[in-house]
Parts: C-alpha cells; structure tokens; sequence
C-alpha cells in the first residue's frame, strides 16, 4: 500500500508501480446486480443456460463492471492522507481486452503515468491494468483521472 501525504510525495512518484491489489472473485451476484442497477440485462451476462452454449461458455462480467471495481480494487494499492478531498474525475481511454467469465479471479497493477497541476492540489493520470488470474490478456485497461486536493 503506498501512502501520499503531500504533493511533493506524490510528484516524487510519478513513473513508478503504485501497487497491485488482492484477488477478487467475480460472482454471478455481482454480476446479476450490475445488470440491474444498468438496466443491461444481455443473456451473456445473465441467463447461465444460454450464456453456457454462447461464444465465452458461460456467462461473463460486464465490461463496465470490470471498470467500476477499479476503485475497490486501487484503492488496495495506494491512499492519500493529509487531503482535503480526492475525486473521480473521469477517463482518458479504457479497453475491455479479454472477457471475465464469472467465478475468475482478478486484480489491479496501477502506475502513476502523468501529474498535472490544478488549482488547489494535483490531478493524476493513473494507469490501471486488471489481470485475469491465469489469462495471458488483461480483462481492462484504464487511464484514470483522479483530482486530489491538499
């Protein structure tokens, strides 16, 4: 876990590995709960007789969900103390290279990619990489915005 307590800690960081997360286990719960929070209920997601004679041999994870663990799952990899807020503050580019079947495991590498300066604190690009245990392709790339004011 890396820990930031001030922005020159931060801007010291830039380049390096922040960290990597623990596994976590994809259900069919998380995934049915995800569909109906968005309202994307396509049957590779959800319907698990279907899904089991369908392109990936069962159901599989929103890509979207793949991408809102982010938060849990960077969170395991560095924090911020010392701050007056940090945010989400959006996306450069994100990419859903490979299919998460339900029941796999995955996990977060992060990398502090870019620092800009911004009125009252620091905005970070920060490179996330969710690996699927045993897959040679990651299930998500993402380039991550996060304001953190001081």
């Amino acid at each position: 876990m890396r820990v930031f307590t001030s922005p020159t800690e931060v801007q010291e960081a830039l380049g390096a590995e922040l960290g990597t997360s623990d596994w976590l286990t994809i259900t069919q719960e998380q995934v049915d709960g995800f569909a109906d929070a968005t309202l994307d209920h396509q049957w590779i997601h959800v319907d698990a007789e279907r899904a089991a004679q369908g392109p990936f041999g069962g159901t599989i994870a929103h890509g979207f969900l793949t991408l809102s663990l982010l938060s849990a799952l960077n969170a395991q990899t560095y924090r911020f103390e010392n701050v007056k807020m940090g945010i989400n503050y959006g996306l450069n580019k994100v990419r859903f290279p490979n299919p998460v079947r339900v029941g796999a495991r995955v996990r977060s590498h992060t990398r502090l990619a870019e620092i800009t300066e911004i009125d009252g604190g620091l905005q970070l690009t920060v490179e996330s990489t969710v690996e699927i245990e045993g897959a040679d392709k990651p299930a998500c790339v993402a380039q991550g915005l996060t304001r953190v004011l001081f």
